[in-house]
């Protein structure tokens, strides 16, 4: 019972610290509340592909609370892999992190620098999914970064946290599919991500997903204060595979397009 009501509260920590750089989500919620009862799909967290830092690292926590790791995902162009994790009473967790041996050296040597500011011990503290950044970096050094890859950007400034929560489409009662989702979405004057189409996915693959683009919120570097965009929420309608259950996984391809709701350029 400790252990479920620790992971209870890790998920609600998460979720106020994602509020906190995504006050559209909020907004999104209540709007949802009105009309629906909320139930969250998924959380996702970023992280690099370094010694201390990897996906298996940054899972501890949520293996140690009862997660089973469930699959394995691979990202070429954006030079990503992950893993989705799932829990009989949580929602599913997707951890990706960036493939930093295939970036050039320039960006090698940021992130390697940039870690190496960080105490590692911070990493088995029950709060490091959502304790931030570990360290100080100037905008020129995040635009270096956002050149060659808006994920590696992002995590340089908003470090470890949860990149969005979802929308289960699936128990929301007072909409029929993702359509009417999206549709409401718009009416109450939220940019959905266009990347890919606004549709994500297809019933035929047992997933259907989309997404606001993200917030942009003032992050302070050390040698100024900027805008840039932060957190985004996502909508996931999932359907029944020929066994009749319903799919539990996600599709690479769309999730790719997904990734691009923090994109500066689109933003």
């Amino acid at each position: 019972m400790a252990n479920q009501q620790n992971i209870e509260q890790l998920f609600e920590n998460m979720w106020q610290d994602y509020l906190a750089l995504n006050p559209d989500a909020l907004k999104i919620f209540q709007l949802f509340e009105q009309k629906d009862t909320v139930v969250n799909d998924h959380v996702a967290l970023r992280t690099y592909g370094v010694p201390g830092l990897t996906v298996e690292e940054i899972a501890k926590p949520l293996i140690n609370a009862g997660y089973q790791s469930a699959g394995e995902y691979d990202f070429a162009q954006k030079k990503l892999r992950a893993q989705h994790f799932t829990h009989p009473d949580m929602p599913l967790v997707f951890i990706s992190e960036l493939k930093v041996e295939e970036f050039s050296a320039t960006v090698q040597s940021i992130i390697a620098e940039l870690v190496s500011q960080m105490d590692m011990s911070v990493i088995a503290q029950p709060d490091f999914l959502y304790s931030g950044r570990h360290w100080e970096i100037s905008y020129e050094t995040y635009q270096k970064l956002l050149a060659e890859s808006e994920y590696a950007a992002w995590v340089a400034a908003f470090g470890f946290r949860p990149n969005h929560f979802t929308v289960s489409i699936n128990h929301l009662t007072q909409f029929e599919n993702i359509s009417a989702v999206n549709q409401f979405l718009k009416d109450n004057g939220f940019a959905l991500n266009t990347s890919g189409g606004e549709i994500k996915g297809t019933p035929a693959s047992f997933l259907e997903q989309s997404s606001t683009m993200a917030n942009s919120v003032e992050v302070t570097f050390s040698d100024c204060k900027k805008q840039i965009p932060s957190c985004f929420y996502e909508f996931a309608q999932r359907h029944k595979m020929a066994n009749g259950e319903i799919f539990k996984g996600f599709i690479a391809s769309s999730a790719d397009k997904i990734f691009e709701s923090t994109d500066s350029k689109a933003a």
